[in-house]
């Protein structure tokens, strides 16, 4: 896997009661420091020294955003679980499945 040089957009967001999300992009950055354990910034060293990686705060940075993702999706699971997954469409559904003629 690659990662890209160009600037990266971070989505922010929150979920609706549908389990739908709601981003506006954003790009701007804040400079933090993180302390790693050695074999971290050797991977990371690695990756950038290797191509895959055009820096260590790209790397780091869509780590982040994959775990961003991650949870959000853990979210929409827990939100389908609780609400189910039935919407307005699914009588609609049903009815075209079983009234809709289907010509050769």
């Amino acid at each position: 896997m690659r990662y890209s040089a160009r600037p990266r957009y971070t989505l922010y967001g929150s979920a609706s009661h549908s389990g739908m999300h709601s981003r506006t992009l954003s790009c701007m950055s804040t400079q933090i420091a993180v302390r790693l354990p050695d074999e971290m910034v050797a991977f990371l060293d690695r990756a950038v020294a290797t191509g895959r990686a055009p820096s260590r705060a790209a790397l780091v940075a869509s780590a982040v955003e994959r775990e961003m993702r991650r949870l959000a999706a853990e979210q929409d699971a827990e939100i389908l679980r609780a609400q189910g997954a039935a919407d307005d469409l699914d009588a609609l559904v049903e009815w075209t499945g079983t009234h809709a003629m289907i010509e050769d």
